[in-house]
């Protein structure tokens, strides 16, 4: 009888030692998202190791997850790093049954990871890493006690045990364990009204944006791109049927009033720097243009037409001196790096720089850009 109570008590003990690993990671990724709130949205340790992963990603494989599984490919990305995250606290709990110091070490360097990863994302500074680091120390804090409230007592010499062999404090674990639940929980819930409320000044400066009158307007659509076919799209797709692909796992909010376009590298004679507001006081250009990804298979989803308005790209870097070697310059590549540090590809400066009519976006003609959508921060020139 004593034998089965003694197995008994160790199942439970391992069950409760898994749930401190659980509540131990939850813990670390709460206060790390809270502090992320502050820092900035893309500090988290969920958040940064995701980006991480996307950018590493070989194009086939994102391709193939945005074809199967559409706006929810992020979502799997998240799923993706959670469930391992959540079975490894798990494994953490059980060796800390046994090593607590050891167990507790193995939360801190999981934080360690998610920090090297916040600092590898694009414009991070030395404090992206501290969302991870204190959200680490604080999960391994919370295991390194609830392993111990797990040791089974030990009496003293020549005293008599209070309980049977084996057996810890139930009852002192679950009212330990419960502060940090509460706490967890709270810091999560606060840290994303936190980060919600960070974009509201963002989306308040694009919904005051007025659009000039362009100075070279768009023609007026032929009566028959309309076609009246069933199943077939209208030539001008609606802000709210645009195809959206997010690239990062939170979505950038770009503040009209403190945002910049940058020209500069290799071959830019001229770095320039240029406000929202500067763009939109210029001569602007209006447009019907199609968008389409690469990857868009025929008849596929990810392609619409809108009309825009924007300013000719080749006047910009006219204004930079940015010569191709046809003209006696360096620069043969542009490379577009948006508020997220994404870089969508380069295109030949030659063609570029002749072709008057490209323009450099600054809003859909019908309504100003939503979450997302939100354009180039610099446009970095670069020589082979």
């Amino acid at each position: 009888m004593a034998d089965v109570t003694i197995n008994r008590s160790a199942l439970e003990r391992g069950a409760l030692a898994a749930l401190s690993g659980l509540l131990s990671g939850y813990t670390a990724l709460a206060v790390a998202e809270l502090l992320a709130s502050f820092v900035r949205p893309q500090a988290g340790p969920v958040t940064a190791v995701g980006g991480a992963a996307i950018d590493r990603t070989p194009a086939p494989v994102n391709d193939f997850a945005i074809r199967h599984f559409g706006t929810d490919d992020k979502l799997v990305l998240q799923l993706g790093i959670v469930t391992p995250l959540g079975l490894l606290a798990l494994l953490l709990g059980l060796f800390a049954l046994h090593h607590r110091r050891g167990g507790a070490a193995g939360v801190l360097a999981f934080g360690v990871l998610g920090a090297v990863a916040a600092l590898s994302r694009p414009d991070a500074a030395g404090v992206a890493a501290l969302p991870s680091l204190v959200g680490a120390a604080a999960g391994t804090v919370v295991l390194y006690v609830l392993a111990g409230r797990l040791t089974a007592a030990r009496p003293r010499a020549g005293a008599r045990p209070a309980q049977a062999p084996g057996r810890f404090d139930r009852r002192g674990f679950l009212l330990v364990a419960g502060a940090p639940t509460v706490v967890a929980a709270g810091a999560g819930a606060l840290g994303r009204v936190l980060s919600g409320r960070r974009g509201q000044g963002a989306v308040a400066s694009r919904d005051a944006v007025r659009l000039p009158a362009p100075a070279s307007p768009a023609a007026a659509l032929p009566a028959r791109v309309a076609l009246r076919i069933p199943g077939i799209s209208p030539f001008t797709t609606p802000n709210a049927d645009f195809h959206r692909v997010d690239t990062a796992l939170v979505v950038p909010k770009t503040d009209t009033d403190t945002w910049r376009l940058r020209l500069h590298g290799t071959g830019v004679a001229r770095p320039r720097s240029y406000s929202y507001q500067e763009l939109l006081g210029r001569d602007l250009i209006e447009r019907d243009i199609t968008l389409t990804r690469v990857s868009n298979e025929v008849g596929g989803p990810y392609a619409g037409t809108a009309r825009r308005l924007g300013v000719p790209l080749a006047d910009l870097l006219r204004e930079a001196d940015v010569r191709a070697p046809s003209r006696g310059g360096r620069a043969d590549q542009l490379v577009a790096r948006s508020v997220d540090g994404m870089t969508p590809g380069g295109h030949t400066l030659t063609v570029r720089a002749t072709d008057g009519a490209g323009p450099l976006q600054t809003e859909r003609r019908t309504q100003t850009i939503p979450d997302g959508a939100g354009g180039w921060h610099s446009v970095f020139v670069t020589s082979g």
